[in-house]
């Protein structure tokens, strides 16, 4: 015989209230909610997704009738199992009375021999099913809060998820661009390292070349003086007669002139060239494929709408990504900053905003908020519908000051000055060397390139710096 199977009440709870489901409705990712409750959660969501596993719904779902009848089932049978014991569990456990008072300053259910005992003197005392009814209206507003506090505790818990989840993908994205980056350089030093191999093998070979003929010349050179020296001595030993017959030759053969041989010029290895501040020399040629770019941008402040080179360097706005919302990121305006701030001395960067036809440049302070509505100090320039507009916030005010700038042609490329020291952010364009505006504030905080675009893919780069060696 088939044995009935048996549920609890957390199977037929909603993961949001965790109550009895109350018009449950179905996800297409198979989770069920109350239908309350779906709406209360999507309310502020711009996204309409899942509040367990984040999945993208559509706005319309039915109701899931097959739970909705399920749960009702359950809480009937809940009721009756309750009703059963009730002759038992309703009595007084001192007087056997049935318990039919609530004793309001006790808090506790009492029978008509219980009100009249000296505990309860003086008492004051409810019926037992208004009491019931007031008290579970008091615990209900009690528990709102606590069920709203849990609702933050698993958004933050799913946001936790996300963060982690993103930063082992962040973590095997930089890993990789780690080994492309260390790939060229080690590419670079293993080309470096043939080509310098090989001119130190020519020279070598050509030195080598040198010393073999220097020496065939000395060879030449010795074989006829030796073969002169051998046939005078052999002549020295003839007969008189037979001597002076050929004494002319043999004088011929003595008197021979040949130059003192000559030691061959820097037959050796220029072993210093080669070995001479090697590395040194190495590293100033790597200057060839090394770039240095004076801002970086922070992808971790990047809003999800932006997307970031690998180099980090320039930005695109495109759909909106599933990225964490952890506390640096902007969630309000589409804003990346760059990853170091300045709080001294002087700084530039210039900026390729080409065809871009929206773009704001300029900086924020490190206070600046980032969640919501903005506040906190900032000077930047906006470019938009052919117009050019500075726009700031002085720390410490809530207003901001607009100035409408004359720009004579629209310029591809846009530079950055910042005077931490003497409170001065200045914008040009360094092909036409064209002033723009200039913002003059007593800095106090530490200041952060900021960079945004309105236009959909073009992005606006960070152009790199030019990078040079000095010796002193």
């Amino acid at each position: 015989m088939a044995s009935k199977v048996s549920f609890s009440e957390e199977d037929f709870s909603c993961p949001v209230c965790h109550d009895i489901f109350k018009d449950p409705v179905l996800l297409s990712c198979s989770h069920s909610f109350c239908k309350d409750c779906l709406q209360e959660w999507w309310r502020e969501k711009e996204i309409k997704e899942c509040p367990i596993c984040r999945k993208r719904q559509s706005m319309d779902r039915p109701i899931n009738l097959a739970l909705k009848n399920l749960c009702e089932t359950f809480v009937q049978e809940r009721q009756q199992r309750a009703s059963t014991g009730s002759e038992v569990e309703g009595l007084c456990g001192l007087h056997a009375e049935k318990l039919k008072l609530f004793c309001l300053e006790c808090h506790e259910a009492v029978c008509v021999v219980c009100r009249d005992s000296k505990k309860h003197a003086n008492h004051r005392f409810s019926p037992i099913d208004e009491a019931a009814v007031d008290h579970k209206e008091k615990v209900q507003k009690s528990l709102k809060p606590l069920r709203e506090k849990l609702l933050v505790f698993n958004e933050v818990k799913t946001k936790c998820d996300q963060t982690a989840e993103h930063l082992k993908v962040q973590a095997r994205h930089t890993e990789t661009q780690m080994k492309e980056q260390f790939k060229k350089m080690h590419q670079f030093l293993e080309e470096e390292e043939k080509n310098r191999i090989a001119v130190l093998r020519e020279e070598e070979q050509q030195k080598s070349q040198r010393m073999k003929k220097k020496m065939e010349y000395l060879n030449r050179d010795i074989s006829t003086v030796s073969n002169n020296i051998r046939a005078t001595e052999e002549q020295l030993k003839a007969e008189h007669v037979s001597f002076l017959k050929n004494y002319k030759t043999t004088m011929e053969r003595v008197q021979l002139t040949l130059p003192d041989p000559q030691p061959a010029s820097g037959p050796l290895i220029d072993v210093v060239k080669h070995l001479g501040n090697l590395t040194f020399r190495v590293w100033n040629k790597m200057k060839d494929i090394i770039t240095y770019t004076p801002v970086i941008l922070d992808p971790n402040t990047a809003h999800p709408i932006y997307t970031l080179s690998d180099d980090l360097t320039s930005v695109r706005r495109g759909a909106r990504q599933l990225l964490p919302d952890n506390p640096e990121r902007f969630d309000h305006y589409a804003t990346v900053m760059g990853s170091e701030g300045f709080s001294s001395g002087t700084h530039s960067w210039d900026v390729e905003v080409g065809d871009n036809t929206a773009w704001q440049l300029g900086v924020l302070a490190e206070s600046y908020q980032r969640k919501g509505s903005a506040r906190g100090q900032y000077m930047i320039i906006q470019f938009s519908k052919g117009k050019c507009v500075a726009f700031s916030r002085p720390l410490g005010h809530t207003l901001t000051t607009c100035t409408e700038l004359t720009l004579k042609q629209k310029a591809q490329r846009i530079r950055v000055q910042l005077d931490w020291n003497r409170g001065k952010l200045s914008f040009s364009d360094p092909d036409t060397n064209t002033h723009i505006h200039t913002f003059t504030h007593t800095f106090t905080e530490t200041l952060y390139p900021r960079i945004c675009t309105d236009q959909p893919n073009i992005p606006l780069r960070i152009l790199p710096g030019k990078i040079s060696v000095t010796v002193e």
